[in-house]
């Protein structure tokens, strides 16, 4: 992947990068929050999502993998180093679509690092570092149904994850399209993609870089189809609680400095680059927010 970016820009970005002073809590300053739980305790609390590649989910292993996983061991190890911790453990909590919020505002997740929108009216409950990725919502749907325009859709079986902002920005463009659509409630991307497959769904409604992953990892990707329809716009970002600044400002400059650094260009390769190129408005997200010291 390559960011594009003017000479001009990427020297400014690069004397940034060098000019960036040494980060870190001064010894003798008293740490609280999220921050001092992890010096205490030496374990960052990572929550993370079973099944929504390539993104986050199992890997061959049995260990979570995946871009936002990625993106969350790099910001661990920033963490760690500002800290000065010879050890940080990562206690790995799997979350559902359903309970992520609730584990997040509830201490049982530092940092929720999965595929996460953030909104408006979800920072009534929580907060959320620099954006992350910039997504649409979409319908995956199989080759043989030929589902390719929202006429397609009347009457048709369509999964999708309840509470989720895909659910709602769905419902909106049906009513929109004037279409109505029979609805296939799933609990997971894992589940939705099932009843695609067992044709229990025509098609199943989630973020389009999902969709893609859990297509191209099936058995038979050639038996899929994703048409050229978005209806939401999807801007990832990592979930932690409200009102730790400390915390969320040591959070943001890890993903700062990466996007800076052009350091985000391999990772997006590694879990995105085989299914598709980076689009502008995501080129245009990591320069944006690639924010100076």
């Amino acid at each position: 992947m390559r960011i594009k970016l003017s000479a001009v820009s990427a020297a400014l970005l690069a004397s940034l990068v060098l000019a960036a002073p040494a980060l870190g809590q001064g010894k003798d300053q008293k740490l609280d929050g999220t921050l001092g739980k992890i010096k205490t305790s030496g374990v960052l609390n990572i929550g993370y999502r079973e099944s929504s590649p390539p993104f986050s989910f199992m890997g061959q292993d049995k260990r979570p993998v995946g871009y936002s996983i990625e993106l969350c061991m790099h910001v661990a190890s920033a963490i760690q180093k500002q800290l000065g911790l010879a050890n940080l453990k990562l206690g790995w909590v799997p979350v559902t679509a359903q309970n992520r919020i609730d584990m997040v505002v509830q201490g049982k997740v530092d940092l929720e690092c999965g595929t996460t929108t953030a909104s408006l009216s979800r920072q009534e409950r929580v907060d959320f570092s620099l954006m992350t990725f910039v997504d649409g919502g979409g319908l995956l749907t199989t080759a043989a149904a030929n589902l390719r325009g929202p006429a397609d859709l009347a009457g048709k079986r369509i999964a999708v994850i309840p509470g989720t902002t895909t659910e709602k920005a769905l419902a909106e463009y049906l009513k929109t399209e004037f279409v109505t659509v029979q609805t296939v409630r799933v609990k997971d991307h894992a589940e939705g993609f099932a009843a695609l497959e067992q044709d229990q769904a025509d098609a199943f409604a989630s973020d389009r870089g999902v969709l893609i992953g859990l297509a191209v990892t099936s058995k038979d990707p050639k038996r899929f189809l994703l048409p050229d329809l978005t209806f939401s716009y999807e801007p990832y970002a990592l979930m932690m609680r409200r009102n730790d600044a400390a915390f969320r400002l040591a959070v943001n400059r890890a993903l700062a400095g990466l996007y800076r650094s052009g350091g985000v260009a391999p990772i997006y390769d590694r879990w995105i680059g085989v299914f598709s190129k980076p689009s502008t408005a995501l080129q245009a997200m990591y320069l944006l927010n690639g924010l100076p010291e």
